[in-house]
């Protein structure tokens, strides 16, 4: 960047001053919040993690400096808590992606199932179970909870993708088979308590920051 383009010094300590007077919004909100999801410290926090990325990158320009520290964008966050203060139930959303890397291993598998269920005998089911990919998931995810395909899964010819787990709260619970015709469609991000995401990016953002930091130290 050259001289012309370069952010003044008055600049850099205006966003430095914003800075610390969002810090001190924040810190005024939650010693006043009316409870653990009170939208002014969500907004106060929006706007000291808005305050400190225009501090950091002004710093950055004009003297090739960083913060000793990050806040997550607000597009990474999800939105404020909208449901009950206690919630009397809960329901509890699971999304696993597999790719099928190995169909024999998941054929093979899935007909060892339904030669070893005496039920199976005389219906046909198991003579089709290691005929399709198609046919060895029905078996395989009939036979075994998604929890233990998670921890078997190479077993299996599985490769794990992303995964998530929405804890989602709710005033009282469903009636039976209320939702069971379209189970998705009130997954509202609004109602989430927490979430736990695992993938892969995660593990290439950490390896980039640590080659970053053999870099630092060896320059």
């Amino acid at each position: 960047m050259s001289d012309a383009a370069q952010p003044t010094a008055a600049e850099v300590r205006a966003a430095a001053d914003a800075v610390k007077a969002a810090l001190d919004h924040h810190l005024e909100a939650v010693e006043r919040r009316s409870g653990d999801d009170d939208p002014a410290v969500y907004d106060a926090f929006n706007a000291l993690a808005a305050a400190a990325e225009v501090y950091d990158e002004l710093l950055y320009d004009r003297y090739d400096e960083v913060t000793p520290f990050e806040i997550p964008g607000v597009d990474d966050s999800m939105p404020p808590y909208t449901g009950p203060e206690e919630p009397k139930a809960l329901s509890v959303l699971i999304r696993r992606d597999y790719a099928v890397v190995e169909p024999p291993r998941l054929l093979a598998q899935a007909q060892r199932i339904a030669d070893a269920d005496p039920g199976d005998r005389g219906t046909g089911t198991g003579a089709v179970a290691g005929a399709s990919v198609h046919a060895a998931l029905g078996v395989l995810f009939g036979e075994y909870e998604p929890d233990e395909i998670a921890s078997r899964h190479q077993e299996f010819g599985l490769e794990e993708g992303d995964s998530t787990l929405w804890v989602s709260a709710a005033e009282e619970l469903s009636e039976a088979g209320e939702w069971l015709s379209a189970p998705f469609d009130e997954a509202d991000p609004q109602l989430v308590v927490c979430r736990f995401d695992v993938s892969s990016v995660f593990d290439e953002e950490d390896l980039d920051e640590e080659l970053d930091d053999l870099a630092a130290d060896s320059s």
